[in-house]
């Protein structure tokens, strides 16, 4: 369904096409867990008018991918399989998990190959995502449109009186820009915004929400845009939920900013609208403060865009009959919030944004160097409490975003008082404005990996790419090993094989097993596997696989080889 609406331009009120022709809002596909299978593909895409855009996609949709449901306890088991003509990676943004499962730039899965992470889901209910993390191409991938949400249910959550019913009355909307060349392709490169909004995947996006209390799911997906968001009548919403997890109590704002990375989840209360109303919400990114990302006043080149230092329309709704069990108000208490006690910090990490003055043969980078995959940053002790600050002296805005844990933000400046209420909960990114500092603290516990690092970086994927990343490694109290290991009587059975093929590893816990065919070319990734689980081969062509594996303790390599 679309309509036409006419509405007068104003440079310093919202930003409009002149005859504003509204798209439907896609709602992606639920993909429910524990066990999900996603095929990276890259497709086309018919945005506009003109030529089809070349696009990546998962499963079948042609930007952004399906929605994965898990629920808090389950073991996931994903099979990524990689048919872009690229190598890429998956990142589980947010969610805790081992190093080797986390989809960083070390798990690489080259075109054609199949890895398959799995892990237990600890993290409590809210709105996750994942999305393509190769080092020097996150940017490429992300701006083509491969990455999904991924929302955690719990038994707190579930029990609470909120709007759950996905894509009725539970809205996912994934916001972000593409500027395009003249036949219709993105312009990706020297380009920090896009000069048209992507709401999960279509420009001008509409839709009818249920006279009733919404729930809203908000990510900004953009390059760098920060968005401070707000309803066309001024009214009052209600922040539910930050990064990580629910709030102790719905938090009133008539504004929010989200910076990218962020995820916010709002209630919009409808329920005393009349039927067939319209309402947008918009960016209110006019005359914001200096450094404030898409606050630029240039229109065009590498820091312009059309929706630079304008407030614009982001989503378009018209309110429509409730649903049979509708939620009509909103909640006075959420989940109660225990965060880290700050006394318990047994170390310090100081981080610094560094480079991209103007002329500077520098990109923007942290402290101690530009991102070197082989170089470990930190090392922070397993089961320790750690107090982290990140100082900008820079003049323009960064996001930081940190791989592993949740954490809780607990100064700006030095100063408690100064973090915001929508910023109290969990959180893995935190917006970092010009000349602050911000601090949080968070506890590393449950997984420790002195091979496989994780990352910390700058959540601005141009950035992230230029090297304002590194990295570090949780180890554990001590990592002596002195037994003598039989690595001879590990074997591979039915070999030959036809469907699957069975590890026996005795007692040993492998960290690795990747398959390679006669060619030496990778195709499965393996990280952890349980043992005496049969890995599942019906996909591979006929023919002589090497099989290699790595002991999780002396980090030993060991080969065998099988025929199918």
């Amino acid at each position: 369904m679309k309509r036409i609406v006419y509405v007068c331009f104003s440079f310093c009120s919202v930003f409009f096409i002149h005859a504003q022709t509204y798209n439907r809002l896609p709602i992606p596909q639920a993909l429910k867990g524990p066990e999900c299978t996603l095929h990276i593909i890259d497709t086309f895409a018919q945005l506009r008018s003109g030529n089809q855009t070349i696009t990546g996609g998962i499963n079948g949709h042609q930007f952004w991918g399906p929605t994965i449901f898990v629920n808090k306890g389950d073991t996931v088991r994903m099979t990524v399989i990689n048919n872009l003509n690229d190598s890429t990676t998956l990142h589980w943004h947010g969610l805790h998990l081992p190093a080797v499962m986390d989809g960083g730039p070390h798990q690489v899965i080259p075109p054609g190959t199949i890895w398959k992470p799995f892990w237990k889901i600890t993290n409590n209910a809210s709105t996750y995502w994942y999305h393509p993390h190769l080092h020097e191409m996150t940017l490429e991938h992300l701006s083509k449109g491969i990455g999904g949400l991924l929302i955690v249910n719990d038994e707190q959550e579930s029990a609470l009186p909120l709007p759950r019913t996905y894509g009725i009355d539970d809205i996912p909307l994934v916001f972000t820009s593409r500027r395009y060349a003249t036949n219709n392709q993105f312009i990706v490169q020297n380009t920090a915004y896009g000069d048209y909004l992507l709401t999960n995947g279509v420009h001008n996006a509409e839709f009818t929400v249920p006279r009733q209390v919404v729930r809203l799911r908000i990510l900004n997906a953009e390059i760098e845009r920060s968005y401070s968001i707000g309803f066309s009548d001024n009214r009052t919403f209600y922040v539910i939920g930050t990064d990580g997890g629910l709030r102790e109590q719905p938090l009133p704002v008539n504004r929010l900013h989200i910076a990218v990375g962020e995820r916010y989840e709002i209630l919009l209360d409808c329920s005393k609208d009349e039927i067939g109303k319209s309402l947008d919400l918009l960016a209110y990114n006019a005359n914001q403060p200096f450094g404030f990302p898409g606050g630029e006043p240039a229109q065009d080149g590498q820091f312009g865009s059309l929706l630079n230092n304008k407030n614009f329309q982001m989503m378009h709704f018209t309110i429509g009959e409730s649903t049979g069990t509708p939620i009509m108000t909103i909640p006075e208490t959420l989940i109660p919030f225990q965060g880290i006690d700050v006394n318990t910090a047994t170390g310090n990490q100081d981080i610094r944004v560094m480079g991209g003055a103007p002329n500077s043969p520098m990109p923007f980078h942290f402290n101690g160097g530009i991102f070197n995959i082989t170089r470990v940053d930190k090392t922070i002790p397993m089961n320790s409490v750690q107090k982290w600050t990140i100082t900008n002296s820079n003049v323009f805005g960064h996001t930081f975003h940190i791989h592993d844990v949740q954490f809780n933000l607990i100064a700006r400046n030095g100063n408690a008082s100064a973090v915001g209420q929508h910023e109290l909960g969990w959180k893995d990114v935190l917006y970092l404005p010009r000349n602050e500092s911000a601090t949080f603290i968070a506890r590393f516990d449950d997984y420790a990996d002195p091979l496989h690092p994780f990352m910390y970086h700058c959540h601005f994927s141009n950035h992230e790419d230029d090297g304002m990343m590194q990295q570090f490694v949780v180890v554990p109290p001590s990592d002596v090993n002195d037994e003598e290991i039989d690595y001879t009587s590990i074997q591979l059975y039915p070999n030959p094989a036809s469907e699957s093929i069975i590890i026996d590893s005795k007692n040993i816990d492998l960290y690795y097993v990747s398959i390679h065919n006669v060619n030496g070319k990778t195709v499965m990734m393996l990280p952890q596997p349980e043992r005496g689980v049969p890995i599942h081969i019906g996909s591979l062509a006929k023919g002589i696989y090497t099989v290699k594996m790595i002991d999780s303790k002396s980090k030993q390599t060991i080969i065998r080889t099988f025929v199918k």
